[in-house]
């Protein structure tokens, strides 16, 4: 297959150096034409000049975007602006990788996502525990009713941050439920469908002072159970709390910790995940002193097999399992989620 030319619009999210790079790895996929920064970039000097984004792949947003060569682009500005410069893409008639969740509009976002159905172009979003192994394959188990009806999702995804990026999450009316709880809230409503009550929780520990919902919390109510995601920025070892737990009639699933760093003598860092499983059958011959079934864990990068579905994707071997519809679904969740008063419930219409 022909290489994808494409391009990075923006180095302000969290995930632009592993974004880019992840293109540059997947050379027998991807022709990484360079990148541009916008607004909002210049408040990460730190990340200009160096071997992730230097001088010579700089371009400007014009040549990106009038350069009918480049197929695709991928969008890491700040988490305000993805939809616009995702929509201005789009209009040109280039496939999205955007970063995730989507700023705090609803109708601008479905507005996007109707441009690209319209256009037929792939939009895909950085949500990048849907590339888990361990969650693809509790996804597939789900699916083929190993564990039953589920009855409830308990999703934490946790962190120690500084007072800095703290007071930064006033941005966002849900606080750090807009910023990483929106990857919890993925997880819950791809396993349980939309849920008969979201009810926020979101709060400020008024640590350090911070005002932020530096706290993020809320509930989901299905007809025979309880879910929930929590997401903090202020606890003490929370990444490696980060966790999944998934409840059914026929057994539960924890992951944990989601998400640990595996770093190598060479300098590379991959991601891994703890799994362990415990089915009904095994709790009831056995009792209450049996032991988890704990799975391998299994090092990969964050980015590489999302970034390598895009450019399939786009190649057309495969379909977006994230439909239009289910991002618009999503987005509208995640706003409840974080306290805006929404209609999820609503028809979708693109």
């Amino acid at each position: 297959m022909k290489k994808i030319k494409i391009a990075q619009i923006g180095i302000a999210h969290d995930h632009a150096t592993g974004a880019y790079a992840s293109f540059k790895a997947l050379s027998h996929m991807f022709d990484v034409v360079g990148y541009c920064t916008v607004e909002g970039d210049e408040f990460y000097p730190e990340r200009l000049h160096t071997d992730c984004f230097p001088d010579n792949e700089r371009m400007t947003l014009e040549e990106i975007l009038n350069n009918s060569e480049i197929e695709a682009v991928v969008i890491e500005t700040e988490e305000e602006k993805l939809v616009k410069y995702a929509t201005l893409a789009l209009q040109a008639g280039k496939h999205v990788q955007m970063d995730k969740p989507g700023g705090e509009d609803a109708d601008e976002f479905e507005n996007m996502m109707r441009i690209a159905k319209e256009k037929n172009l792939v939009v895909h979003l950085g949500y990048m525990y849907r590339y888990n192994s361990f969650v693809q394959k509790l996804m597939q188990d789900i699916k083929e009713g190993k564990y039953g009806e589920i009855y409830a999702v308990e999703a934490h995804m946790d962190c120690l941050h500084t007072k800095e990026k703290r007071d930064w999450l006033k941005r966002f009316q849900g606080g750090m439920m807009h910023f990483l709880g929106c990857h919890l809230v993925d997880l819950i409503l791809s396993i349980q469908g939309l849920p008969d009550e979201i009810i926020p929780l979101n709060c400020a520990t008024g640590f350090d002072g911070v005002t932020a919902n530096d706290y993020g919390m809320a509930v989901f109510k299905y007809k025979n159970g309880v879910s929930f995601a929590k997401t903090c920025a202020a606890e003490p070892g929370g990444f490696m709390r980060r966790q999944l737990i998934v409840c059914g009639e026929k057994g539960t699933v924890e992951l944990k910790p989601l998400e640990w760093f595996v770093r190598y003598p060479e300098g590379r860092c991959d991601q891994s995940t703890t799994a362990s499983v415990m089915m009904k059958k095994d709790a009831e011959q056995h009792g209450w002193g049996l032991t988890w079934d704990k799975l391998d864990k299994t090092p990969a990068s964050r980015y590489d097999a999302m970034m390598e579905a895009f450019g399939r994707m786009i190649w057309g071997e495969i379909e977006n399992p994230y439909t239009y519809a289910y991002e618009v679904q999503l987005h509208r969740v995640v706003l409840a989620a974080c306290g805006f008063d929404i209609d999820y419930k609503k028809e979708i219409i693109l």
